[in-house]
């Protein structure tokens, strides 16, 4: 089977879910004999030329780099340059680049839509945007012959809107070892245990506002490092860094990567994810994959991935986040007992490639069809 993966920035990256999930995912379905083409916008890949990465063909298109147009246009050109590259299956990712996914219906070929989030409902969009994807939520039910999700809320939700029975295939998580602090401590002077951590976009849906504001109410002499760059949000960032004001205990990292990345998860105290909207969120598996204790908002999707490892707080409520942050802060012994397990616990029930067997089998399905 020859697939074309289109709708995430690119990879390698990690400027967000889809494209650790398109990273993920493509590589083990190599693995599986299939000829995958990844489309990519070059300025986001930390490789600079087209050719082989772990096996997947990548593959760049041209797009015009603005927050409307960036993700469209790129869809388009990709879908055209896979036309002509004879691949069997168009496998979109989102909502908005699933609203093209007719074109490749036209010529005959099997097209498959992965929702990752309802992203109409993400804060960064504005009117005309949000109404264009609430088409592509259309869209990716309608035009392709196949729609995924990687949340279990959003089967649901599409089966009583839609009427529409769609596969469920979530993310994935791998084991982490814990490694000690080093570029850390010399960077932002941060010892084991010595900080609370928020690693995610820095757009509005993840609700570091509300993390900021609640901080700020705990007595407490733990850090807050709010992780990650911005997504067409850098009004949103510099709201964050006036809220913070001179706090000399909020660190920005901006993005992270590599080592840096793995000695943050290592080493914090605990890991929030205050958010409103969420998909199925890789840094959440990602945080628990290391064995940390977690506290997240109880929106259904954060609550069906912590299950009973972690700790909940009332969504986009400032005051329960900081009581229960300031709990968790004065009672360690209640975070150690969420850290033992949490590891074993993710790893089991979000697996790569448990992910990469059921899209594999859900190609066939679509190929043998003919």
């Amino acid at each position: 089977m020859k697939i074309a993966m289109i709708g995430q920035k690119g990879i390698p990256s990690r400027t967000g879910g889809i494209e650790i999930h398109v990273d993920e995912i493509s590589r083990r379905l190599v693995q599986r004999g299939c000829e995958v083409n990844v489309y990519c916008r070059k300025s986001y890949c930390s490789i600079s030329e087209q050719g082989k990465y772990n096996g997947i063909n990548i593959k760049f298109a041209p797009y015009i780099k603005s927050k409307h147009l960036d993700a469209i246009t790129h869809t388009f050109f990709s879908t055209m340059k896979a036309l002509f590259s004879g691949c069997d299956i168009f496998h979109y990712h989102a909502l908005g680049p699933s609203t093209l996914s007719f074109i490749p219906r036209l010529f005959g070929k099997k097209v498959v839509s992965t929702v990752h989030g309802l992203d109409w409902q993400r804060g960064k969009w504005g009117g005309f945007a949000s109404k264009y994807l609430k088409f592509g939520e259309y869209a990716s039910v309608r035009f392709a012959h196949r729609t995924i999700s990687v949340s279990e809320n959003l089967v649901d939700y599409f089966y009583g809107k839609y009427n529409k029975q769609i596969a469920y295939i979530p993310n994935g998580a791998e084991k982490h070892d814990k490694i000690e602090t080093d570029i850390i401590r010399s960077k932002y002077h941060l010892d084991k245990d010595g900080y609370i951590l928020f690693l995610a976009r820095l757009v509005p849906e993840k609700g570091a506002h509300y993390l900021i504001d609640a901080y700020k109410q705990l007595k407490t002499d733990k850090k807050l490092v709010i992780a990650g760059g911005s997504s067409h949000s850098d009004d949103y960032e510099q709201q964050l860094h006036k809220q913070a004001g001179d706090h000399p205990n909020i660190i920005f990292t901006g993005f992270v990567t590599g080592k840096e990345l793995e000695e943050l998860f290592s080493n914090a105290y605990l890991y929030v994810l205050p958010s409103d909207v969420e998909g199925l969120p890789i840094s959440l598996l990602e945080a628990m994959s290391y064995g940390n204790c977690c506290l997240t908002s109880d929106i259904p999707e954060n609550a069906q991935v912590i299950g009973d490892m972690g700790y909940l707080f009332k969504k986009s409520d400032v005051n329960d986040l900081s009581e229960k942050l300031q709990s968790l802060v004065d009672n360690v012994e209640m975070v150690d007992c969420k850290r033992t397990g949490a590891q074993d616990y993710i790893i089991t029930k979000y697996n790569w490639d448990k992910a990469a067997e059921k899209t594999y089998e859900l190609y066939e399905s679509l190929v043998n069809k003919r």
